[in-house]
């Protein structure tokens, strides 16, 4: 709960800061001075496009904590069975990790104007997304040829939730992120492209941190902060 209200306030604070930047809190009628000593309104350097993203990938943020904060409420009854993590989730976090960089050298290039380089980065981040995907699901087929279905066990449950929450939002960012991929092997300058890179990299780097944290939550690793995080609570 103490991280939800936190995660709240954070981006109470981000709206108020966006309000402020495009004076929607200020008083004109209060204002008296003539038109010419008006000074011209100042927006903020960030395009509204790059605004709107982040406030979507809050949303999205939250999404995510609330799932995690079940799992972390569920997982102390005596019903759970934890469930046996897929060696090919390796394979997958590194086509996410190699996705997430290539993306990132593609906006380096655009920022470079070096079109050949920025066509291979991105060419190299899409395939590597489909990767990921792909593996995602081979990771499903394996554990339910193995028996751990959907209803037989809660951390099944929750384990197909959270990872295809996860996996929808990785397919929506790849549909964003073939369209900009095809746009630039049409040609399309890095100058133009520049911006639909920075928000493919700016999505692509929150979802991989978002996987990060769900990969440690599954492996495990995240027992001994949980431990600590009741005994605080108690």
């Amino acid at each position: 709960m103490s991280a939800i209200l936190i995660f709240l306030a954070g981006l109470a604070s981000i709206i108020i800061w966006w309000m402020a930047q495009q004076r929607l809190t200020s008083k004109p009628w209060l204002e008296s001075a003539r038109a010419s000593d008006i000074f011209p309104v100042t927006r903020s350097p960030i395009p509204t496009v790059k605004i709107g993203l982040g406030v979507f990938l809050a949303v999205v943020g939250a999404l995510f904590t609330l799932f995690i904060s079940a799992y972390f409420m569920r997982m102390g009854l005596q019903d759970w069975w934890a469930i046996p993590l897929p060696g090919v989730l390796w394979v997958n976090t590194a086509a996410l990790v190699v996705s997430s960089i290539a993306l990132e050298m593609a906006k380096s290039s655009a920022q470079q104007n070096d079109a050949n380089a920025m066509k291979i980065a991105l060419l190299a981040s899409f395939v590597t997304a489909i990767g990921f995907l792909a593996g995602q699901l081979f990771a499903w087929r394996e554990l339910v040829s193995e028996g751990y279905v959907l209803a037989d066990n809660p951390a099944n449950s929750f384990f197909y939730l959270i990872t295809g929450m996860h996996g929808l939002h990785i397919l929506g960012g790849l549909l964003v992120l073939s369209r900009t991929t095809f746009n630039v092997w049409q040609g399309e300058p890095p100058k133009e492209a520049r911006l639909s890179i920075e928000l493919c990299a700016m999505y692509w780097h929150f979802m991989l941190i978002v996987w990060l944290v769900i990969f440690a939550l599954f492996a495990g690793w995240a027992n001994d902060f949980v431990d600590i995080c009741r005994q605080l609570l108690t």
